[in-house]
């Protein structure tokens, strides 16, 4: 069945690194990963039309921030700069698992999870896990064991933002020459555009 695989990436391959399949139902299947190549392999055995990644997928022209950050961080939302000693293994590895899935022909977007909740109904981090498994099941998704820890709960996020993507229920935030995230379409709105646009 055709669907998109959401990827809650770790910036060390011994790290957690939550992977969600996620069909057209909203039926799930979760894993978790450490290398590359257990990454890979849940991707390729699934063929999704859409991989969404929660990792900078690109580093800043100039400066500390891309225009996508800078976009965000002006509504509210706080991510990261991908140059941070923290970040940029997270962000040369997002950046290589991409020319990898691109290579054998994925679509790959970037997403945002924590900045995207408000726009799926999700209740904010601070609520805690159990409130997220909670509210993933109430719009809907399918197969979350009680015990998926927040790895494998991100990685959902990542999938349904995947899921609005690929229906066209999307905002874009950045510059497409440097990089773009993608948010899924507040619940009135339903084609894609820029957050400037959408949200004035």
């Amino acid at each position: 069945m055709p669907g998109v695989v959401g990827v809650d990436l770790a910036g060390l391959p011994t790290r957690i690194t939550g992977l969600c399949f996620l069909d057209l139902d909203l039926g799930c299947e979760l894993a978790r990963a450490g290398g590359d190549d257990e990454i890979l392999s849940f991707i390729f055995s699934r063929s999704p039309r859409v991989v969404a990644i929660d990792a900078p997928l690109s580093f800043p022209r100039r400066g500390m921030f891309r225009a996508c950050e800078l976009e965000l961080r002006g509504l509210g939302a706080r991510p990261l700069s991908p140059l941070l000693r923290s970040m940029k293994a997270l962000t040369a590895r997002g950046i290589r698992l991409k020319r990898a899935l691109e290579d054998q022909g994925y679509e790959v977007v970037e997403v945002f999870p924590t900045g995207s909740r408000r726009f799926l109904g999700l209740p904010p981090k601070r609520a805690g896990r159990k409130a997220l498994l909670e509210a993933l099941r109430a719009i809907g998704v399918k197969g979350i064991p009680s015990e998926a820890d927040q790895h494998l709960l991100d990685a959902v996020i990542c999938a349904l933002i995947g899921l609005h993507y690929l229906r066209g229920e999307y905002l874009r935030v950045g510059d497409p020459g440097e990089g773009v995230i993608i948010l899924p379409a507040p619940r009135s709105l339903s084609e894609g555009g820029s957050l400037g646009e959408e949200l004035g």
